[in-house]
């Protein structure tokens, strides 16, 4: 990572915050974006950044942070599009949840990529590494427009992958389960009776992100038993969504649903 150019999105706490500070120690240059511009700021200064906050998912938004982050880095080299949202309900949730799901866990990474792939392709490298979650691997209890949103951030990332890889694109897709961060607390009981058990450090996903990243993982787990949910949710679909549905009667009669 020495000297590349590093853009971070929703960095200024948990996940993002931790990308900003790994890659700042594997000697990026790291721009740090947050809705949140006091925080952005603090982790711009903590890892010797460049602080540009502002909206990270609209069109308005991302064209001023690419501009600004090209500015500031010369180059953008790579783009971490971690900003996310984890709205609860279900087919109910108000339709401002759902839009918000989808501007900013699917259409953010759309139009980043829109404006970056021009350089990139011309360059012949890029490098888009997306916090997708394991939910867009399998699914979340409780939250509709997470569950969805996160599978369509993934198959973003698989089909930019499959179309630019041979022209120095290189994608990532960084799908922890639970993680110690403020999504986390916000999900309530569902989230802690689901997640909190095995729930990793942001510090610690970062380092899972930039082993991936060395290793040139497209699918990067940071809980390794993920993969072989995946693999029976593929597999053996009625068993799996048995398993979930399972889970969801417990949560239920507990009530954290």
């Amino acid at each position: 990572m020495d000297g590349q150019g590093v853009v971070v999105t929703g960095a200024g706490r948990g996940i993002g915050a931790a990308l900003a500070r790994a890659f700042a120690a594997a000697g990026a240059r790291v721009v740090v974006n947050d809705l949140d511009a006091g925080a952005a700021h603090a982790v711009a200064k903590a890892v010797g950044g460049a602080a540009l906050p502002g909206d990270a998912a609209s069109v308005e938004g991302l064209a001023a942070l690419v501009d600004g982050a090209r500015a500031e880095l010369g180059e953008i080299d790579v783009w971490c599009a971690n900003a996310g949202v984890a709205p609860v309900g279900g087919a109910d949730a108000p339709a401002a949840a759902w839009a918000s799901a989808w501007e900013v866990n699917v259409l953010a990474h759309v139009r980043a990529a829109e404006l970056l792939l021009p350089r990139w392709l011309e360059r012949g490298e890029g490098r888009f590494l997306a916090t997708v979650s394991a939910a867009g691997l399998l699914t979340m209890l409780g939250s509709a427009p997470y569950a969805v949103t996160k599978h369509g951030a993934l198959a973003f990332a698989e089909w930019l992958s499959s179309t630019y890889r041979h022209r120095g694109v290189r994608v990532h897709a960084l799908c922890p389960q639970g993680v110690r961060t403020d999504m986390l607390a916000g999900t309530g009981a569902v989230g802690e009776a689901l997640l909190a058990p095995t729930a990793l450090d942001p510090a610690e996903v970062a380092e899972a992100a930039l082993a991936g990243v060395r290793e040139e993982r497209f699918l990067i787990l940071p809980h390794p038993e993920v993969a072989e949910y995946y693999r029976v949710r593929a597999t053996e679909p009625d068993r799996w969504i048995g398993g979930m549905n399972r889970l969801q009667r417990e949560l239920e009669q507990g009530g954290a649903l």
